[in-house]
């Protein structure tokens, strides 16, 4: 048996899975699933889903009906955050958290910090930016969103002046969900204040290989 991801390219919380993977050079078979997005955009527009999600079969493995989900071998596992601290535990603790339990708890700590303060606000900046018919956007509700983003931003800028990377002096775990939000918020059409820190991360971070896994910019501004 492969490994397999299910999931969509345009889905932020995929990618996490993808440059994980891309990390760990582990090879998989990728089943293109969703409700809210296919080939031709979002369902809002128009767009016909991937599907998939809503059949009994996957729903025996994910009952959410959400993505990612993944099989490793026979081992089913989804919510994104999760499956990075797995494949780090399983095929590289060096790698992902420098086989330290402190290091861990620093990398998981963002982990979790991107789940509960960054992807709320960026879904928001997205819907009314991309993703809503444009009758349906609202610009107050945006600019709400992005002022939300450069308060969460600055704490990553202030982060970025005592270590290198996101949790330690060298790359860990935590940087895979940080790598995708700075790459986001460098492409929307937006204004931004000067973050002389994140944008030596975010140079840093683009040099990394795994980083092609998630570079098209056509990936995240429907996503």
């Amino acid at each position: 048996m492969t490994f397999k991801l299910w999931g969509r390219p345009t889905s932020a919380r995929t990618e996490k899975v993808m440059l994980a993977l891309a990390e760990l050079n582990i090879e998989h078979d990728y089943i293109l699933s969703s409700a809210t997005m296919g080939p031709d955009g979002s369902v809002t527009k128009g767009g016909k889903a991937f599907g998939i999600v809503d059949t009994p079969e996957y729903l025996a493995m994910n009952p959410n009906g959400t993505v990612p989900t993944i099989n490793d071998n026979g081992y089913v596992l989804w919510e994104s955050n999760a499956i990075i601290q797995y494949l780090g535990m399983k095929y590289d603790p060096g790698l992902f958290y420098d086989n330290d339990i402190e290091t861990y708890g620093s990398a998981a700590r963002w982990l979790m910090w991107e789940n509960n303060q960054l992807i709320p606000p960026m879904h928001e900046l997205v819907m009314h930016l991309v993703r809503l018919p444009e009758d349906q956007r609202d610009t107050r509700e945006a600019e709400k969103a992005r002022q939300k983003l450069i308060k969460e931003f600055t704490i990553i800028e202030e982060q970025l002046g005592k270590t290198e990377y996101i949790a330690a002096n060298r790359w860990t775990m935590g940087d895979i969900p940080l790598t995708i939000r700075c790459h986001r918020w460098h492409l929307f059409d937006i204004e931004r204040p000067d973050m002389p820190n994140l944008r030596r991360y975010y140079s840093a971070v683009q040099k990394r290989p795994s980083f092609q896994s998630i570079a098209d910019p056509a990936m995240h501004v429907e996503g």
